[in-house]
Order: structure tokens, then C-alpha cells, then sequence
């Protein structure tokens, strides 16, 4: 399976100013495999260690942290000397003993030589709370559920992920029919690695379900086990709310829908833990347009959307059939898994502000706000053909932003001040904005 975060460790091996990477992301994006693979690939040596209930490495790291002492008992361990120069050392899992963590300053300072990747499930929670380890010693990368084009690519269809690289348009129309095909399939199975494998290899949406069914499972086992006590009720109620929050026409994240009576205050902790698990996407409104649009932040007012569309969809009972025959029980939440659908490619891209706007009335509503360091991009999501932007409309009159987005599945077209981008293109959005501009 090929993952579009390799490159990214390949060039940070090559980097003359690489520090130690921390991988961060939800349990079963394929951090694990990742870590693997980019050692087999890149290394000739690959020391692997897992820290969850390790308890000779929670003694190696609970005296001092020496880091010639470290690597003479990671050597020990490992049962082989330790080359800095094509040995890649793994540290999975690494939350479970915080001083690990810790070490990794010591390792940047005083032994640089050596390349370092580490990954952990719950990673996110342990940096909030608080885990010794100064910011700037080590490097950061976020991975998410398997793309789009990951997914072609997986699926056999590489040429067809090519072809939106080189945005040759007029080709991409001519085979439309597969990219849409390849949607519905993506809408379904999503991007976790495990579910892709078995529908890459049974083609069977059952075991796809049960696959989810079980990450699902898991999740939920996660905020019991690993959540203060008090809050495991609240993460679980908002967790299980979120289908319906996007369900809704207006998608603003509404605390009633979790209780009756609820309020922030109550919930705000439950939210900032799935969001640090990787679980939960929050997008904030704005209430104008600037770059940057943070400075427009309205804190208060936000979506939740989940990790994954497939999930989602499993959250839902959603069935195949449903959704690849385009009934009339999907036709309801088309729009919800759209969103969340464009969210999560929109999330693949590095270094892009993702927010939403609504005018202060809440008569306009323009689905997502991108700012990518020199353009704010509004970007308006239609599930089907419709191309009716009544929002979209004032926001540019009011705005006048250089370029505007409509995606859907129609095809691909340039107007004066917007552009059509298909469903199955949106992950390039930032690309075909820079050739049209």
C-alpha cells in the first residue's frame, strides 16, 4: 500500500537539520506500518520498540537519560550494535513511558547522528498533558486516513490518481464515470488501512463493515481506559452525536443535540481529548476574510466532523446498497458525508487553515474557508450536479476573493470568478487554484 507520507521521510532523512520525528494521528491510520515500512525501505537496519507494557525499557528510561547510556541499553535489547548511519530506530507506542518521550531532547542535543521516528496512539493526549519534552527538539508529521488518491492508488488505478496530478482536465472528464465509481467505493470503505486492504483484496463491503465495526469498538474501549473517569460519559455522548450534528442543514456543532440542557462549559474537555486522539476534526467559524483567517477565529461557533468518512458512514448503519444505488434513505445524509468527505482531503494538505463562514445573521453560509498562506479560498460542496451557490454568491460580493470553489460532480469548469472542481479532484484544490490563478 502506498502512502503519500513516505516522501515525507525520505526527505526528512536527507534533511541536515532533521531532529527526532514524532508521528502523530488516531489508533489504526497506519502509524505502525508506516514506521516499518519507511525503515525497509530506507535503512539498512530497522531496531523496533514497542514501550506498551515494556517494563525492562521503563527502567532503561527512569534513571538518567545519558544518551550513550540509552543507546548501549537499546543495543542490549535489540540484541545488535546500533549503526547511526543506516540503522532507523522505532520508538512505538512511545506515550506509555513519558520518559521516553523526554529523552528525545537529550538524543537532538548530544547524539543527532542517530535517526529517531516515534508514534503512539494516544501520543496526542500525552503531549497536552503536559509530557516533559521542550518544543523545538523534535520535528512533527500528521497522518490521517489513506486519501483519495491513496485509495485509487491502492485500488490498482494508479494512472487515474497521475492524471489528476497533471490536471489534465479534459482527459479526467472523458473517464469520469470510473473517478465517480471509485468515489461511491471511497465513500463506503474509507481511508483506514485495514478496511482498504480487505476491499482491495475481497472486494467484499460486509467484511469492510465488520472491519469498522471493530475500530469503532476500539475507539470506544479507548475513552474508557485511557479518559479521567469523569468524562468517559460526555466524550462517549458527543462521540455518538456527531451524525447527527452533520445530519442537520446548518452542520454548526450544537450542544443540545449531545443532552438537553447541555452546556461548553460541560463538554469542552470531552472535545479537546477526541480532538487530541486524532478522532474529531474542529472546524471554527469566521466572520470575515483575511489572511490570516485565524485573526477571524469565532471560538465559540464550530463543526465536528470524524476521523474518517467510511466510519461515519458505519456510524450510521449506512448499507452498500444504500449508498451505491443512490436511495432515498442516502439522499438524506449525501450532504453530511460529502462534507466530511471534502474535510478530510482538505486535511491531507500541509500547511492549509480550514475553517467556515457565516455572516452574522446566519443567512450566508459558505461550507469551508481555506487559507493557504496567500489566498483565502472560499469553498462551496454540492453532493450531486446541482450548482445552485446562492451563498457563495455574497460572500464573493462581499469579499471579492480572487478565485472561488464550487465542487461537485459535475465536471470541471473555469468562470470568471469561480471555479467547478469535481468531488473526486478537491485534494488538488490547492494545485488547480495556482494553474488558473
Amino acid at each position: 500500500m502506498y502512502r503519500i507520507a513516505i516522501e515525507k521521510l525520505l526527505k526528512w532523512k536527507q534533511s541536515k537539520r532533521r531532529k527526532p520525528l514524532i508521528i502523530e494521528g488516531a489508533r489504526q491510520v497506519g502509524k505502525t506500518w508506516l514506521m516499518k515500512e519507511f525503515g525497509r525501505q530506507a535503512y539498512a537496519d530497522i531496531i523496533y520498540i514497542n514501550f506498551d507494557s515494556n517494563s525492562r525499557m521503563a527502567e532503561l528510561f527512569a534513571s538518567d537519560l545519558d544518551t550513550e547510556r540509552l543507546v548501549m541499553g537499546l543495543e542490549l535489547y535489540a540484541g545488535r550494535k546500533i549503526n547511526p548511519d543506516n540503522s532507523l530506530l522505532i520508538f512505538d507506542e512511545v506515550q506509555e513511558v513519558p520518559r521516553a518521550l523526554a529523552s528525545l531532547k537529550y538524543f537532538y542535543e548530544n547524539a543527532p547522528q542517530y535517526h529517531i521516528v516515534c508514534a503512539g496512539s494516544l501520543l496526542g493526549i500525552a503531549l497536552h498533558q503536559g509530557t516533559s519534552f521542550p518544543v523545538g527538539k523534535v520535528d512533527f508529521l500528521k497522518l490521517y486516513p489513506l486519501s483519495f488518491k491513496e485509495f485509487l492508488m491502492a485500488n490498482g488505478k494508479g494512472h487515474f490518481a497521475e492524471l489528476l496530478d497533471k490536471q489534465d482536465f479534459e482527459m479526467i472528464t472523458s473517464f469520469k464515470q470510473t473517478y465517480i465509481d471509485a468515489l461511491k467505493h471511497y465513500y463506503f470503505v474509507g481511508g483506514m488501512p485495514e478496511a482498504v486492504q480487505s476491499f482491495v483484496e475481497n472486494k467484499d463491503f460486509n467484511e469492510v463493515r465488520d472491519i469498522q465495526k471493530r475500530i469503532l469498538t476500539a475507539y470506544e474501549q479507548d475513552f474508557s481506559k485511557h479518559a479521567p473517569n469523569e468524562i468517559v460519559p460526555k466524550i462517549r455522548m458527543l462521540w455518538n452525536s456527531i451524525p447527527s450534528q452533520l445530519a442537520k442543514e446548518n452542520k454548526k456543532f450544537i450542544y443540545g443535540l449531545v443532552r438537553e440542557g447541555a452546556r461548553a462549559k460541560e463538554y469542552e474537555t470531552a472535545i479537546m481529548w477526541l480532538s487530541d486522539c486524532g478522532l474529531v476534526h474542529k472546524i471554527s467559524r469566521v466572520n470575515a476574510a483575511g489572511i490570516p483567517l485565524r485573526a477571524y477565529e469565532d471560538l465559540k461557533a464550530f463543526k465536528l466532523f470524524v476521523v474518517d468518512v467510511g466510519l461515519l458512514g458505519c456510524m450510521v448503519g449506512l448499507r452498500q446498497h444504500t449508498l451505491l444505488d443512490s436511495n432515498d434513505l442516502f439522499i438524506e445524509f449525501k450532504g453530511a458525508l460529502t462534507e466530511q468527505y471534502v474535510c478530510q482531503q482538505l486535511k491531507t494538505i500541509e500547511d492549509l487553515g480550514i475553517f467556515y463562514y457565516t455572516n452574522d445573521r446566519g443567512s450566508c453560509e459558505v461550507d469551508f474557508v481555506v487559507d493557504t498562506g496567500e489566498l483565502i479560498i472560499p469553498v462551496e460542496v454540492k453532493a450531486e450536479v446541482n450548482l445552485r451557490a446562492k451563498s457563495l454568491k455574497t460572500y464573493q460580493e462581499k469579499f471579492l476573493p480572487k478565485i472561488s470553489v464550487r465542487t461537485s460532480m459535475a465536471d470541471f469548469k473555469k468562470e470568471d470568478w469561480l471555479i467547478n472542481l469535481p468531488l473526486y479532484a478537491i485534494e488538488k484544490i490547492v494545485k488547480t487554484i495556482d494553474g488558473q490563478c
